[in-house]
């Protein structure tokens, strides 16, 4: 038993966070796919399938947490373009969900994924790689900052015709990123500025455009959240009435009444369910310690490292898992528009639990090899 806990390297209470949530995770998710049930299959299928992508996703952890990091510094280069390729393809030929063409078909195969969760990860481990080779550098607008600007710029733009929410959050961590990277405030503020306005641009090319788009639902949405008297709040409402229900104390695993009428109840608002079911005590604040003490953890890991690569792409992952957490929480409280992001490690999705465990392996992969060093100097 303790040769088998010693084969799992890195930081102790990042592991124990990432068991939480799986324990969580399969708890909301058999009860959350109710509705679901009722048009495909029935409540055990789900949870079954469920079950096997967090299966998987702890086997990717486990691999990836034993690949050395330098690895990703060398593909770095190679994965942005993949994504960007990917990007492009999508756009063009990509599968319809939701009326947004996200998802790629692998050839030959019925499985498919969202090229955007490939994109993040490799734009992160781009960003950080640039980053820790150009300290230099970085200082300067036309040698050190302009060619990160140019990537990020390309696959948030790619991203955004059909995944606002997320080319937003990818730009955002990328912005952070390049804050602790200690690019000029001054550049940063008018990289805030340019992506602002491509929003804009685009969003009015797209509602003059005859062609079918998503610049309605983001409409939509901003208005709808503003003035809620002037469109459709039937989920943030179901979001409202079923946190409201769960009070405190929740009315404990498998008694939410929302489940049954709640869309997205397994994915988008999973948390607004977890609170009825658990409350405020044991289902809103547990998770939302959980993403800050990750978060915190992975600070102390940065702290660590001796070389930058390994420090910008620790905090660059997180800092991408735990702003798509937060954004969750607060569409289904009702701080925020609805996004359609789903709760990492929680929601029901196998593309979302697949590219999360990846960035946990590599996480805690930079934590191990930095332990391993210590260990190795101590001796």
């Amino acid at each position: 038993m303790k040769n088998i806990l010693k084969s799992f390297g890195g930081d102790r209470v990042i592991w124990m966070l990432i068991v939480i949530l799986t324990i969580y995770s399969g708890l909301a998710v058999a009860s959350s796919v109710v509705k679901l049930s009722y048009l495909h299959g029935n409540v055990a299928m789900h949870f079954m399938r469920h079950s096997s992508f967090l299966l998987v996703g702890w086997f990717v952890i486990f691999v990836v947490h034993l690949i050395p990091f330098k690895w990703y510094a060398v593909f770095a280069q190679l994965l942005i373009m993949i994504a960007a390729v990917l990007l492009v393809v999508t756009l063009l030929v990509g599968v319809q969900i939701n009326q947004a063409a996200r998802w790629l078909t692998v050839p030959g195969t019925d499985v498919s994924f969202q090229t955007s969760d490939f994109a993040k990860l490799a734009l992160i481990i781009f960003v950080a790689r640039y980053l820790s080779r150009n300290q230099a550098e970085i200082k300067t607008f036309k040698k050190g900052f302009l060619p990160v600007l140019v990537w990020i710029m390309l696959i948030c733009g790619l991203i955004l015709p059909e995944n606002l929410s997320t080319a937003g959050i990818l730009f955002l961590t990328s912005v952070v990123l390049l804050y602790i990277g200690r690019v000029k405030v001054l550049y940063l503020l008018g990289l805030l500025a340019v992506g602002i306005t491509f929003v804009l641009i685009f969003f009015v090319i797209a509602q003059n455009s005859s062609s079918k788009n998503r610049s309605g639902t983001w409409q939509n949405r901003v208005i709808t959240y503003v003035n809620p008297g002037d469109g459709d709040t039937f989920q943030a409402d179901k979001a409202k009435i079923a946190i409201a229900n769960g009070g405190i104390f929740g009315k404990f695993a498998g008694h939410s009444i929302q489940r049954h009428s709640l869309p997205q109840a397994y994915s988008d608002f999973i948390f607004a369910i977890i609170i009825e079911e658990y409350g405020f005590l044991f289902g809103a604040l547990p998770l939302a310690f959980i993403y800050l003490i990750f978060l915190y953890r992975a600070g102390i890991i940065v702290r660590k490292c001796d070389r930058t690569f390994p420090a910008f792409l620790a905090i660059g992952l997180t800092l991408g898992i735990v702003i798509q957490a937060f954004i969750n929480m607060s569409v289904a409280i009702g701080l925020f528009p609805v996004t359609g992001q789903p709760l990492p490690w929680i929601s029901r999705g196998g593309t979302s639990i697949l590219f999360t465990s990846i960035a946990f392996g590599i996480i805690l992969g930079i934590s191990r090899s930095v332990e391993n060093k210590q260990n190795e100097e101590t001796s």
